[in-house]
């Protein structure tokens, strides 16, 4: 775990160029020593100092520690990662919008979330800004993950778009979750309504909304490509989306994040995202939003 970020690292962490890491350094506000010729800075130290620098900072005012938890939506990989990079980091996983308002409620140091804005045409970042424009939080991309329909194997009933649901019988998820506002927002884009469709009863994950195509409870689910391929069942890719991580800012710096990130720097997590499949985290850590 590094106690020390370069000034790369703090550039991309505070979405500012370099050459203005460096002048800040030069001018003594921002903290920072000099080792091999190269400028490091102690994460303890900036941690402070992004909190003294936070929109209703009061000298003497600290921030409430927040408990050592993930929130938001389900993502294999992600929980995956939690747990083998012993990162001691609890996961409850319960949606995009819910995890949204336990964060926002201080009950988690990061949420996970992939909600399109079709004005925008753009992935969680409207929605970050929208609640979180004037806090100490960062939203980062986690990975590009394949959506599509999860079927049998050998997809009986040809289901290759949304107009091919009706009369379907289909295994929603629950109101909170970016899968059914993404699943909702496509179907009325294809001319259904929701009545069109014969819906079982909506499950809280991804896992279980592949478990019920499994299990033969529904023909097909609004999935994702990694749980077809673990399962063995069918799947037509539909499109892209952009799982992103809305974190703490102070809680980046803290021991149980470091260790994440740097779990995910590691030959174990890139090979686990290929043997998975449908996963592409190229650009994991880029930051999308500074608040």
């Amino acid at each position: 775990m590094p106690e020390f970020l370069t000034t790369k690292e703090l550039a991309e962490l505070l979405r500012i160029k370099e050459r203005k890491v460096y002048d800040l350094a030069a001018s003594g506000e921002l903290p920072c020593s000099r080792a091999m010729g190269k400028l490091l800075f102690p994460r303890d130290a900036v941690s402070a100092w992004v909190a003294s620098h936070s929109s209703g900072y009061e000298p003497g005012v600290v921030e409430a520690d927040r408990p050592a938890v993930v929130l938001g939506s389900h993502d294999p990989l992600l929980e995956w990662a939690l747990r083998e990079a012993r990162s001691g980091l609890a996961v409850f996983l319960d949606g995009s919008l819910d995890g949204l308002e336990r964060f926002a409620e201080g009950k988690g140091i990061a949420t996970g979330i992939h909600l399109f804005d079709p004005d925008a045409d753009d992935w969680n970042r409207v929605q970050a800004a929208a609640r979180f424009d004037d806090q100490p939080v960062v939203l980062v991309e986690w990975a590009r993950r394949t959506r599509g329909f999860i079927t049998a194997a050998g997809n009986p009933k040809k289901v290759t778009s949304f107009g091919d649901l009706r009369g379907c019988k289909v295994v929603p998820r629950q109101p909170e979750s970016g899968a059914q506002l993404l699943f909702e927002h496509h179907t009325a884009q294809a001319g259904l309504k929701l009545g069109d469709i014969d819906l079982i009863e909506p499950v809280r994950s991804e896992s279980e909304a592949a478990l019920s195509v499994l299990e033969g409870k529904a023909d097909a689910a609004f999935g994702l490509a990694c749980l077809a391929a673990q399962y063995g069942l069918g799947f037509a890719p539909l499109l892209e989306e952009r799982y992103d991580l809305l974190v703490s800012r102070r809680d980046w710096f803290e021991p149980p994040f470091q260790t994440l990130l740097e779990f995910c720097r590691t030959p174990a997590f890139r090979d686990k995202a290929v043997e998975l499949g449908g996963y592409d985290v190229t650009q994991l850590g880029r930051v999308r939003f500074n608040g």
